[in-house]
């Protein structure tokens, strides 16, 4: 079955939402990378919830995305610390923006994706874990300085 562009692209979009989920929950339950990217696949990829069907993540993107989220964990964090408020340093803020934070810095740092498009596209899983519509606004803000900072030349 060959897969359309707009198709690809949701799936890759699903993928971004996919590894906020999975580093936020490896953080919070101590489990493995590979023990999180395996029960990811097999069970919440496609899952239904309420009769809904949830997208396919693109599996090549989301083990790429944790894994170096995972192995540039530290550089992640200092590149999240320095985009941050003095006051507010990673440890601090909200274990969901941590993760989406780690996600987003694994993809800058890999360079494939223009950093526009990851800022954008993380800007919509933040979206997607808003409580007061203030959050996005945020993490744009901290991840324009990461972009700034992981692909300087592409500004």
């Amino acid at each position: 079955m060959t897969i359309s562009n707009n198709q690809r692209r949701k799936m890759k979009s699903a993928a971004r939402f996919y590894a906020v989920q999975a580093l936020f929950q490896m953080e919070a339950t101590g489990q493995t990378v590979e023990g999180i990217v395996r029960e990811f696949e097999d069970h919440r990829f496609g899952e239904i919830i309420d009769d809904v069907e949830l997208v396919e993540g693109d599996v090549d993107t989301f083990r790429r995305m944790m894994d170096r989220a995972v192995d540039l964990q530290a550089s992640i964090d200092q590149m999240t610390d320095r985009a941050l408020v003095e006051k507010w340093p990673i440890a601090r803020i909200d274990p969901t923006w941590r993760a989406l934070f780690r996600a987003a810095g694994a993809e800058l740092l890999d360079k494939d994706t223009p950093p526009k498009v990851v800022i954008s596209e993380f800007v919509a899983v933040a979206e997607a874990f808003s409580h007061d519509g203030k959050e996005p606004k945020f993490v744009n803000a901290v991840l324009d300085h990461m972009a700034r900072q992981a692909q300087p030349e592409a500004f």
